[in-house]
């Protein structure tokens, strides 16, 4: 028997979650991702292992030692890589926080990753984070200021996902930035 109580409980989480899983969502400070991406790798390289950007783009084990920060903040409608207007505060703490490596860190190179949850065929999974990639680095350039040199873009759509799930998860539609200067030639 379902008693009042249960249902105050259950009706008090549905309202809770989806705030929890908002604050959960919270683009980290310019300080916190200078401070992330201004992190030592977590292997150093010999100049003749380092690769090309190609190269590192396929090599999930030299990506894991770069310095990166996931960002989950941005909120692309569904099937689209257009961030609007609305985000744009969110795009412009963390152009200031790589505006600010950069400024530290004059030949630091960024990867703008993009990824994607499991709904979907992988195909167009992959298609849509390599264009919201390639979205948040336009934005940043265009309407921030970065320099488009340090920033390079890749999709990997379902591929590395946060939350092993087939089904729909915040947490897997994400950006992450990551350093990589110090892999390639």
């Amino acid at each position: 028997m379902i008693s009042r109580r249960t249902v105050a409980v259950a009706l008090i989480a549905s309202i809770a979650l989806p705030s929890l899983a908002f604050a959960q969502a919270q683009t980290p400070s310019a300080a916190q991702i200078e401070r992330k991406l201004e992190a030592a790798p977590r292997l150093k390289l010999r100049p003749n292992e380092r690769v090309t950007i190609r190269e590192f783009k396929r090599r999930p084990d030299l990506r894991r030692m770069a310095p990166s920060i996931d960002i989950q903040s941005i909120n692309f409608a569904f099937g689209s890589a257009a961030i609007e207007p609305s985000q744009y505060r969110k795009v412009e703490i963390i152009a200031d926080g790589l505006r600010r490596t950069l400024r530290r860190h004059p030949g630091a190179r960024v990867l703008i990753e993009g990824h994607t949850d499991a709904v979907g065929s992988f195909a167009s999974n992959q298609a849509l984070s390599e264009q919201r990639a390639s979205s948040l680095k336009r934005t940043l350039v265009r309407e921030f200021g970065v320099p488009g040199y340090a920033l390079e873009t890749v999709g990997y759509g379902e591929e590395f996902l946060l939350v092993p799930t087939d089904n729909e998860n915040w947490r897997n539609r994400r950006v992450t930035l990551r350093r990589f200067d110090d892999f390639i030639r």
